[in-house]
């Protein structure tokens, strides 16, 4: 190998691992890495705040299972990165983070915008080291982003001195390929998951973000189905499960969800990819009384309430079709362990969760209230986009009506943030998601106080020409927080502020604006921003009187 300088080196490890973007800001202890990376075939995507740079990053991570990447310069650059990559470390996406440091001359005394960033970044990265020797560059790239993708994947983060990336180096890449360790769970954990299944009277199926993760729905619903097991899913793995009887409805909001879709009555719960970030186990198993069975890609988590009978722990898509073939098989050898008469698994009244959703899903169709209430909203957006579409949730009050009453009709067309769960989300990462899948159209919705937290980035997604469409539900408040606060006090504080002219904002940024008048014109205005080859706003104030908790109450015709 030739002698030169370790930045052009940091750029041929990025390249060898398959990066094709880098999302960031310049900065100037960064001139050399953005000068190697002008001259490389990485696509550096410009941003317009860093946290968006990391939320875009973990997007393009999630959507493809390779390590997405964000780089910034040192100080408040890498300060403002922390919350992007504190999503990725609690969501699970695969993130590699690179920012800038002083170099070595003045690290050790007080210096302009010198902090210590990886003491900042430690508790939310799996792997968080610092550049001494150049040379070891290609062993630090490949340990984070081997360390990133792993199950379950998060952010890493490697700190780059401007010296350096400076100096030279003459020092050659890794040379075979990353490769993942799949593991394989024993036979006998097999034969003992198919035992407590066949067994069971009430089993139900809790599907979380995991299998999403690890392409495993048309695995889970061929289980499901084959075993006649109905399937609940998390907030962040809508779309995992069935969409038809066995599909039991999103839980996560409170315990009361869970009552809904059938786990009070069940003796043998089977979770496949959950991830108890989102929600704790108490929720579901307050008594501790629940046979479980843990598919997942890691060792289960020691909590009280999740005291697993059996793991079956590895390659989630694969343990599935195994589980599947070993019920199967019991069932044709007519070795049943058990005669007990498990009653249908779709009687009335075994999933209230998912019918009393759909119900009111239903009359929100007629309900032409303005300000609009978020039914009709829902139901207009999934009258207007295709299955496989992709529809973003910003973190508000308008995340818990979209894991409620959104059907998610495929895998990977409905997000939502449930582990950092941070306010501004959507708009970068949906435009993370577009640079993916240009053919497939992409709508966020956000609150008029989570859009305030990243509107910068609509310009991004102008200058790249990303024809994200933004729906923004109005109302002047922190609504999420009105709504606890009345709940728990009788009165709320603190939350309400100014209104803000969303349609001249968006006009600022050379972005279509339309704000909404009425029902009818939110699905007019919707149905005509999705045709168009540039990002839009919409408009819509919104009316958040009744309590997405109480579904019985939310059926506007009776």
């Amino acid at each position: 190998m030739s002698e030169r300088k370790a930045s052009d080196l940091l750029v041929e490890c990025l390249e060898s691992e398959g990066v094709t973007r880098v999302f960031g800001i310049p900065g100037e202890e960064t001139l050399d890495v953005n000068e190697s990376l002008a001259k490389s075939s990485i696509d550096f995507v410009a941003v317009r705040h860093e946290h968006g740079a990391a939320l875009m990053a973990a997007m393009q991570g999630r959507l493809t299972g390779r390590a997405g990447v964000c780089l910034a310069t040192l100080g408040p650059g890498a300060t403002n990165l922390v919350s992007g990559i504190a999503h990725a470390f609690l969501d699970r996406t695969p993130l590699v983070a690179l920012t800038a440091q002083a170099g070595s001359e003045r690290r050790h005394k007080e210096s302009h915008q010198h902090i210590d960033v990886l003491s900042v970044l430690d508790p939310v990265t799996k792997y968080n080291a610092g550049v001494a020797d150049p040379s070891t560059l290609p062993e630090l790239v490949r340990k984070a982003f081997t360390l990133a993708e792993a199950e379950k994947p998060g952010a890493t983060h490697i700190e780059l001195p401007e010296d350096t990336m400076a100096a030279r180096v003459d020092v050659e890449l890794m040379r075979e390929p990353r490769r993942r360790a799949v593991l394989a769970p024993l036979p006998e954990a097999f034969a003992a998951a198919a035992a407590a299944i066949e067994g069971a009277r009430r089993p139900v199926i809790l599907a979380g973000n995991g299998v999403l993760r690890a392409g495993a729905s048309a695995a889970l619903q061929s289980l499901a189905r084959s075993a006649g097991i109905g399937v609940a899913e998390t907030f962040m793995g809508k779309g995992a499960g069935p969409s038809d009887d066995l599909a039991f409805g999103t839980v996560g909001m409170d315990a009361a969800d869970y009552e809904l879709a059938g786990f009070e009555e069940a003796d043998v719960v089977i979770t496949v990819g959950y991830d108890l970030v989102e929600h704790a186990p108490s929720e579901w198993n307050p008594r501790r009384d629940k046979t479980i069975v843990c598919i997942d890609s890691v060792a289960p988590e020691a909590d009280a309430h999740f005291e697993t009978r059996v793991d079956l722990v590895g390659d989630v898509r694969g343990i599935l079709s195994q589980l599947e073939a070993q019920l199967s098989g019991q069932r044709s050898a007519g070795r049943e362990p058990s005669t007990v008469s498990r009653p249908s698994p779709t009687p009335a009244g075994e999933s209230r969760l998912r019918a009393l959703a759909a119900r009111a899903l239903d009359a929100g169709s007629e309900d032409d209230a303005f300000p609009m209430r978020p039914a009709r909203v829902l139901w207009e957006l999934r009258q207007a986009l295709d299955p496989e579409d992709m529809l973003f949730s910003d973190v508000g009050l308008h995340k818990l009506w979209i894991a409620r009453l959104y059907p998610a009709l495929a895998p990977d067309s409905v997000f939502i943030s449930n582990g950092l769960a941070g306010m501004g989300v959507a708009v970068p990462s949906a435009i993370g998601a577009k640079l993916l899948f240009p053919e497939r159209r992409v709508v966020t919705v956000s609150g008029d106080g989570g859009v305030l937290m990243n509107c910068q980035e609509l310009e991004t997604a102008a200058r790249l020409k990303t024809p994200v469409v933004n729906v923004v539900l109005q109302d002047g408040a922190y609504s999420m927080i009105v709504s606890k606060q009345d709940k728990k006090f009788g009165r709320h504080f603190g939350t309400d502020f100014g209104g803000t002219d969303f349609v001249a904002l968006a006009g600022a940024f050379g972005l279509p604006g339309w704000r909404c008048d009425s029902a009818p014109d939110f699905g007019s205005r919707l149905a005509h921003a999705l045709t168009l080859d540039v990002p839009s706003l919409l408009v819509v104030p919104i009316d958040y009187s009744q309590d997405v908790a109480d579904l019985e109450s939310l059926d506007t015709r009776s």
